[in-house]
């Protein structure tokens, strides 16, 4: 199950023209595809884009109303195969995914469409997770863009830009033949604000009609010589094509009067300059600007003569171009130096080469480059907002030497923390090991309390990574780590399919908690839930099995921690021939609550019976040595002191975010550490018989106390 469900915003999707469309980023992408007529949309989900999928797949009757398909894609190189669709048809069609990352897996067939060109308008919708909040390396997608001949859009993060230029997209990749990207980044996703909506449209050309009508065209597929024509049709029409285009439809932005410097930016940074130039007194809150901008709605290509154009006559323009290299920059220089432009470029003299262009980055470069190139500009600037004072209060400082850090870690009650509590008990018997980790909520387990894992290469390529230490002939073995998400998307054939073809020596750790949590919780093969528009219920187990491996374990409650222990220990000590694999399964805890909260909740509401368990610590035989915390790491687990005035070290405590998991105890129970953990059933809407066993129960409690009350040796 999804994160978050959209069936209330979708039916938003069905507004006419003329209506105003109120909403999200995500959701302005969604009714800008269905304005322009797409045929098929395919995808996988990743920040900032994870909500883009969701939303697509809770529209699924509006998509069919359309005859747009659409579908949940194995990976993004499955999802960008897709787009061969419109290589030879007049089909539109978008894909979207994480950015670089995806890009990166989508890299090979991505090579391929933009050396055939297409017919039909090919649109990939790119997340662009970058700078604060990016979850991958710190990669744009400018580089693959002028590496392979994809045109880039960065549109205005307003709802309006957004999805014109999605509509643009689709015929600017017509008009030059090319697959377009289109890239937003964390803030434009999740912007809100309205447009004027326009008639949904079904495709002009459907798929029926192309299956109908096949079309083969011996010049359009990849392979010598007709990929030496593909070259050369890049630079001698798809190229000026798309420069046309971008000039005549105006796709970039000028705003403000002629003046002597000027500001080239990414459209996407176009609200942080905005503000930036509002608190230095050079632009108001609706974007009258009195520092002439050039808003670049298309980062690739440049278009010469508009550039030119802009810095014409100007002393010195400002490139505000968030990330590094500075390629934007680079090219710059040259089309003005060509053209004889003598304006000083200036960029990351006065911004950062790299990380966020936040607007107080942007602010503090503004400022620099005008007091050197126009220092009258800042004459009449107001006071600018500082955190310096507060920064500089010494109670803020002392909160650094007693507020802890706070790590990302996992979920309260994941189901993968015993997982890694076992990892550190068989370690404490067999030594440490090499432990290769992989992308997804089970990377979190390189931090403390447990510190496991020395790398990590990539979406389930975690046994891959530890190929080259498979069959060193040690005592010891290598561990890998994949999730489920990883397995189905690239882990069964690059790792499992690899080590077992190799005949690998190591151990693989599976962790299948029923959906691909570490995106937001969507359904995956192995999901346990059924799932009217998808095949479920496919074991991971079988599926390794199928391609050969021998020894396989499959655990169905990872929270049984001495069986996980048990047989992670086999695993490292087994004499078969060829790569342990076990297969730890439970539910994703956070996907969980999700789901039962709200059943319990209405249940309670409707008088129904019904029992929530709560875990504790008994006080008088916690022995604070707190191994629990360390071997389990969960947040609702903690210290408090007690009130005995003979015991110095605080116990454990468990507070009310608990969901009765059972980890700690399980925890305790494996390490031989304590029993002074317990569970109390707390019980809603009693019954007769439940309030009478209370009443039991507390006179046998309150005999016994009042008896161990009445031999306590008391003093005057």
């Amino acid at each position: 199950m999804a994160e978050r469900s959209f069936a209330r915003e979708v039916e938003d999707l069905r507004l006419g023209a003329g209506e105003v469309f109120r909403g999200e980023g995500i959701l302005a992408i969604t009714k800008a595809l269905l304005q322009s007529g797409v045929a098929y949309v395919g995808g996988y989900q990743g920040s900032p884009i994870s909500h883009l999928m969701d939303v697509l797949a809770d529209a699924r009757p509006v998509l069919d109303e359309l005859g747009v398909h659409f579908e949940s894609s194995a990976s993004e190189a499955a999802a960008a195969a897709t787009l061969a669709a419109s290589v030879n048809y007049p089909l539109r069609g978008a894909v979207t995914w994480k950015s670089t990352a995806g890009t990166n897996v989508a890299s090979d067939a991505l090579t391929n469409l933009a050396s055939s060109g297409v017919e039909g308008g090919a649109l990939i919708i790119l997340g662009e997770d970058y700078g604060e909040g990016s979850s991958i390396p710190q990669e744009r997608s400018h580089a693959f863009a002028m590496k392979s001949q994809i045109w880039l859009l960065d549109p205005r993060p307003n709802l309006p830009s957004i999805v014109a230029a999605v509509e643009q997209g689709f015929e600017l990749s017509e008009a030059s033949n090319t697959p377009v990207m289109l890239e937003v980044r964390i803030r434009a996703c999740h912007v809100h604000g309205q447009f004027v909506a326009k008639d949904n449209r079904p495709p002009a050309f459907t798929m029926k009609q192309a299956l109908e009508n096949p079309v083969r065209d011996v010049n359009r597929i990849v392979l010598p010589p007709a990929s030496f024509g593909h070259d050369r049709e890049k630079i001698a029409h798809r190229w000026p094509a798309a420069q046309a285009f971008i000039q005549e439809r105006g796709l970039n932005e000028f705003f403000g009067p002629d003046a002597e410097v000027g500001i080239i930016l990414q459209g996407g940074m176009y609200n942080s300059v905005i503000r930036a130039l509002q608190l230095l007194g050079l632009a108001d809150a609706y974007g009258e600007t009195q520092i002439p901008l050039y808003v670049l709605n298309v980062t690739y290509p440049l278009v010469d003569d508009e550039v030119a154009r802009f810095a014409a006559g100007k002393s010195a323009v400002l490139m505000v171009e968030e990330g590094h290299p500075d390629y934007l920059e680079q090219a710059l220089n040259s089309i003005l130096r060509r053209r004889g432009v003598p304006a000083v470029v200036s960029g990351k003299d006065v911004l950062p080469m790299g990380g966020d262009y936040t607007p107080a980055v942007i602010l503090a470069g503004i400022e620099t480059f005008l007091s050197t190139h126009a220092p009258e500009r800042l004459g009449n600037r107001p006071p600018v907002p500082t955190a310096a004072p507060v920064l500089a209060d010494p109670r803020v400082k002392a909160l650094e030497k007693v507020v802890p850090a706070r790590p990302a870690g996992f979920c309260t009650g994941c189901p993968e923390r015993p997982i890694f509590a076992a990892m550190k008990l068989v370690e404490q018997e067999l030594g440490e090991h090499h432990i290769a980790a992989d992308i997804g909520c089970h990377l979190f387990s390189i931090l403390p309390p447990f510190n496991i894992g020395g790398s990590t290469m990539g979406y389930g390529l975690g046994p891959a990574s530890a190929s080259a230490f498979a069959n060193a002939g040690a005592g010891k073995r290598p561990i890998s780590v994949m999730g489920d998400g990883g397995f189905w998307h690239n882990g069964l054939s690059t790792s499992v399919g690899n080590a077992v073809y190799n005949k690998h020596d190591g151990v693989i750790m599976i962790v299948d908690n029923y959906y691909s949590s570490a995106t937001g919780g969507q359904d995956i093969m192995s999901s346990r839930a059924s799932n009217p528009d998808r095949s479920t219920n496919n074991p991971i187990a079988k599926a390794v099995e199928g391609i050969g491996a021998r020894w396989v374990r499959q655990i169905d409650r990872t929270y049984d921690v001495a069986k996980m222990r048990d047989t992670l220990k086999e695993a490292l000590t087994s004499d078969v021939e060829g790569p342990k694999i076990i297969v730890a399964s439970s539910e994703c805890m956070l996907n969980k609550q999700r789901r039962v909260k709200p059943q319990f909740a209405k249940a309670v509401a409707d008088g129904r019976r019904m029992v929530k368990e709560r875990f504790g610590v008994d006080e008088d035989v916690c022995t604070g040595d707190h191994a629990c915390i360390r071997l389990s790491g969960c947040p609702s687990l903690s210290v408090r002191h007690t009130a005995d005035p003979l015991r110095d070290d605080p116990v454990a405590s468990i507070d009310d975010t608990c969901v009765a998991c059972g980890n700690c105890g399980e925890v305790a129970e494996a390490a031989v550490l304590c029993p002074s953990f317990y569970r109390a059933d707390v019980i809603l809407n009693p019954t007769g018989a439940d309030r009478w066993l209370a009443r039991v129960r507390r006179g046998v409690i309150g005999w016994l106390q009042r008896r161990r009350d009445s031999r306590r040796v008391t003093f005057a």
